[in-house]
């Protein structure tokens, strides 16, 4: 019997290891597994350059559980070790029997999983004490025993072991019982191993009999050892791919469709991303991608392996060139990892290029759940816009197609406006905007429709990106303003009348929304009223309300354009109407007004020229005077005309009707208009 003390530069090692050096320790199975696998893969090496001529037999490791004396035992027919091997492995931390094996089979033995050292000793997270009965493969071995209790002390000894390979045997503590149940483990087993090379047994299959279910006598095998991304693409079909994905995603939409990693220069990855059908809520999406190491799974966390749009993608990645800690579940910063990223990134761009170059018509139906993934990477990655600018879609509000090149030449010689800007007009909803949308037809322009989760996003990133363009929603302004091409037209009111209309105009005072009520002069056919609102300011409260920062915007109102369009007849006898009901009323207060402006003016003109403190004080005083008297008589003239308008039923159904093809009018106020329709018929 040899004991002695495991090489460690401190007694408080394994309280470390039990509690700070593994983030998640369920992750001892994984471990305990991953070499169990190595020692199987050694065996395979070993026998394959003629090293070992014996039979290698049934290879298959085996998980038990045994609740009555509170052990998990993995047990393996690997290569096994010696007792010197034991002492040497298991007594020195970090110094792993993987780099010894690798150094002398360096070029068979790709498969290893262990190059860390530390793995063995994440069983200590989960036990009180742990055993290793091992045997070797080389003649004449006999089995050993190798125990420690979570001390720096160890025990060597004899043991009875009928044949090659290696037994761990955990003594769970007290703290960690949930992982003696089989359903525990099993899903454990199902989470870290499901596709590693070796078989993995796990109890016995069961059937229904009589009943219930019992067992049959046969291995449960919880492992695919062969999953698709380790085959070649040409040994694959359609259907082993979609296979495939049902085994990794039970439920859900199938993909649309996929593509297979397999490189192995300058580093190795392989893998089978799938692009699965995404319509919104980007969030859901994430986390399905799954990282694995030589079949061993590791995390399926992978924003620093991929982009992060990438990230909205489904399936596998597999590399041995991705350095991890000794968790296995956080990535390090690496160069090797970068060039991994680029490389997936080229890869997706290439094949959704290739299938749009080979089948624009099955890429055009699949694109409402491809939109929301290829904006997403034109936005966050450079060098996927480069390569999507070219097959990226834009539909209108007619559901057709276009690059950005063709939509570019479709529009270029119609909707460029009077400073040679390229003006492009886009929808969010196309029934809610129906009749700006037909408005700016019936001009000859074209609409996009672009009602996505990131289109206000992938606007500002398209307007630093074209040349010469800006993207204005269809009810923004008025048509004559969305794309500018001439000199406004003339008035056919004077200022003091469109200022009138401000007021008759300014009754919508009880909405919570804001209304800024605007007098424009547009062409007599144009409708009389218009609700419009502001790009700038509603796509900045779009972007906070969806994570893009100035958050302040957010909590503003919304805030519209009662557009007045002082040409149209409708509007002109408002203002007739106005001059014979009020006229009278007016005039008074008209002449007053008019001689107070007149001294206000006189007076201003005679200091303009003085400095503040050479005006004498009786003087500013008189001017303070005619500005109160002048402001008193004009808030008298607003009430009379904000009055005259609440009174008006053509001023109150000119708004409804705007509010109206707004989809804005609910609820009491529909109610009300509807009456007054009936009254005013």
């Amino acid at each position: 019997m040899q004991t002695g003390k495991i090489g460690v530069t401190t007694e408080n090692i394994f309280p470390i290891i039990k509690k700070f050096l593994y983030s998640d320790h369920e992750i001892f199975l994984r471990e305990l597994i991953s070499n169990a696998v190595d020692a199987t893969q050694k065996l395979k090496t070993m026998a394959s350059v003629g090293d070992y001529k014996e039979e290698a037999g049934d290879l298959t490791i085996r998980v038990t559980v045994d609740k009555k004396k509170k052990t998990i035992t993995v047990s393996d027919a690997g290569i096994g070790m010696t007792a010197e091997e034991l002492d040497k492995y298991l007594n020195q931390i970090a110094f792993s029997s993987a780099n010894d094996f690798l150094e002398k089979y360096k070029d068979q033995a790709s498969s290893l999983i262990g190059h860390f050292g530390l793995g063995f000793y994440s069983s200590f997270m989960v036990s009180d004490k742990v055993e290793v009965i091992s045997r070797s493969y080389r003649e004449g071995s006999g089995a050993v025993r190798w125990e420690c209790d979570g001390s720096p002390e160890y025990s060597i000894n004899e043991a009875e072991r009928a044949s090659r390979g290696t037994d761990v045997i955990l003594h769970i503590d007290k703290d960690s019982k949930e992982f003696l149940e089989e359903e525990k483990v099993e899903q454990l087993l199902r989470k870290y191993c499901k596709f590693l090379p070796v078989e993995i047994a796990f109890g016995k299959e069961k059937e229904w009999k009589d009943g219930k279910y019992v067992e049959t006598g046969k291995d449960k095998i919880i492992n695919n050892t062969r999953p698709a991304w380790t085959l070649k693409p040409a040994d694959l079909k359609e259907e082993d791919y979609m296979k495939f994905y049902r085994e990794l995603y039970p439920a859900g939409d199938d993909p649309l469709f996929n593509i297979h990693l397999n490189v192995d220069y300058p580093f190795k990855l392989t893998g089978i991303l799938y692009f699965p059908k995404i319509k919104s809520n980007i969030e859901i999406q994430k986390n399905k991608i799954q990282l694995y190491c030589n079949q061993v799974f590791v995390t399926d966390s992978v924003e620093g392996i991929v982009p992060e749009f990438l990230t909205l993608l489904h399936g596998v990645i597999d590399s041995p060139d991705i350095p991890l800690n000794v968790s296995r579940s956080y990535l390090q910063s690496d160069s090797n990892v970068k060039k991994i990223s680029a490389h997936i990134t080229k890869k997706v761009a290439d094949r959704l290029n290739e299938i749009f170059k080979n089948n624009r018509e099955e890429f055009e139906k699949k694109w409402d759940n491809l939109k929301l993934f290829i904006d997403y990477g034109m936005i966050t990655e450079e060098k996927f816009y480069e390569k999507a600018s070219k097959f990226a879609l834009l539909k209108n509000t007619d559901d057709k197609y276009f690059t950005f090149e063709e939509y570019e030449k479709l529009i270029k010689e119609n909707q460029t406006d009077r400073n040679k800007t390229l003006v492009y007009l886009y929808s969010t909803n196309k029934t809610d905007q129906y009749s700006y949308i037909e408005k700016a037809k019936t001009r000859g322009y074209d609409v996009l429709n672009l009602d996505g989760q990131l289109d206000v996003h992938l606007i500002n990133h398209l307007e630093s990106k074209l040349k010469e363009s800006r993207f204005v929603r269809v009810d923004s302004d008025v048509i004559d303003k969305l794309i500018q091409k001439e000199e406004p037209r003339e008035s056919k009111l004077t200022p003091e009348q469109q200022e009138d209309l401000r007021s008759i105009f300014n009754v919508r005072v009880k909405s919570k929304e804001i209304y800024n009520v605007v007098v424009e002069a547009l062409d007599e056919s144009d409708t009389p009223v218009i609700i419009t609102q502001s790009e700038f300011m509603r796509r900045m409260k779009e972007m906070s309300q969806i994570g893009g920062g100035m958050n302040f915007y957010g909590e503003l109102p919304d805030s519209y354009n009662l557009v007045v369009n002082q040409n149209h007849p409708l509007i002109g006898k408002i203002i007739s109407d106005l001059q014979e009901n009020k006229g009278s009323e007016f005039e008074a207060g008209n002449s007053e007004r008019s001689r107070i402006k007149e001294e206000i003016s006189f007076m201003e003109k005679e200091h303009k020229d003085k400095k503040e403190e050479e005006i004498p004080q009786v003087e500013k005083d008189d001017l303070e005077k005619l500005r109160k008297e002048l402001e008193t008589l004009e808030n008298a003239r607003k009430d009379i005309l904000e009055s005259y308008g609440s009174e008006n039923k053509v001023v109150k159904q000119l708004i409804d009707l705007a509010l109206l093809a707004n989809n804005m009018l609910r609820g009491e106020e529909l109610s009300t208009f509807v009456k007054r329709s009936v009254e005013l018929l």
